[in-house]
């Protein structure tokens, strides 16, 4: 693997522990985005890859967040378990939408997300 492609995905690996730490993300709005840009990857590569790495960055999340006692475990299993079947019907739906129509909501939901933080 080219060293300059090593170096970006250490970047996005670094970027996506800092913000999963402060801020509980990381997978989609850090990484998507940046193997998109830096990368070239397309949308749902991007996506695919980026859950493939949230599932490791979260586990350890989740253990450094327990030691500060941050963690309601019955709530994260009460989200997360039916949330399973919204992967398995978001994953169908994004297979079916066309790549630029993506790109459009992808965007979208960023430009909203930044939108409510910075109006409050």
């Amino acid at each position: 693997m080219p060293r300059s492609r090593t170096l970006k995905l250490a970047a996005i690996a670094a970027g996506a522990g800092v913000f999963s730490g402060l801020f509980g993300v990381g997978g989609g709005t850090v990484m998507v985005p940046l193997f998109i840009l830096w990368l070239g990857y397309e949308e749902r590569e991007a996506t695919g890859t980026s859950l493939a790495a949230i599932v490791i960055v979260a586990g350890a999340a989740v253990v450094v967040q327990l030691a500060y006692g941050n963690v309601h475990v019955g709530d994260g299993l009460l989200v997360g378990i039916p949330a399973v079947g919204g992967v398995v019907a978001g994953t169908w739906l994004q297979q079916r939408v066309p790549r630029r129509q993506l790109q459009v909501l992808f965007a979208l939901l960023l430009l909203g997300s930044a939108a409510k933080l910075v109006v409050g």
